[in-house]
């Protein structure tokens, strides 16, 4: 329901995710499933188009949008307004100890590139992954890993608050 604010209704807040020149599309198909599983309000690419996948057994972009930019400048300035900027991308806060924004946006990078050096320093947070033995994880299971941290911390957050 509508609320006289405007606002989204949920106190858990809003986030997007999305992927700067992916690699590989099923990995893209299976992120997006997972974004919708994981609860996003949006997806998003820069920088190529989205073929879709039969990884995406949910068919996510029929659920919920999918944006398709064509490069860091049209992220910017499509990016909504009051949301924080999230890097996933080595050298960052460790996802343990990382407190997700209210309202965020989850960029990552393709597994052979990762994110830009420029949009790296262009985002509010940058957070990172730690790994036992290889440090670079396929794009979809490091985003289903935030956006699964995100979901457990929000809804912990929000108990403890009642």
């Amino acid at each position: 329901a509508a609320q006289k604010t405007g606002k989204l209704p949920s106190s858990l807040g809003y986030y997007g995710v999305g992927v700067m020149g992916p690699k590989t599309q099923p990995n893209v198909g299976t992120l997006w499933r997972s974004a919708y599983q994981l609860g996003a309000s949006f997806l998003f690419t820069i920088g190529q188009r989205y073929r879709a996948q039969s990884t995406d057994t949910v068919k996510a972009p029929t659920r919920i949008p999918l944006f398709e930019l064509d490069d860091w400048e049209a992220f910017a300035k499509f990016a909504p307004r009051g949301a924080r900027w999230v890097a996933v991308e080595m050298g960052g806060v460790p996802l343990e100890e990382f407190e997700h924004p209210h309202d965020a946006v989850y960029i990552l990078g393709s597994e052979d590139t990762g994110v830009p050096n420029s949009v790296v320093r262009s985002c509010h947070h940058v957070v990172s992954l730690d790994s036992e033995r290889y440090a670079s994880y396929n794009v979809a299971v490091a985003a289903s890993l935030v956006m699964y941290d995100r979901m457990t911390k929000m809804k912990a957050k929000e108990r403890g608050s009642k």
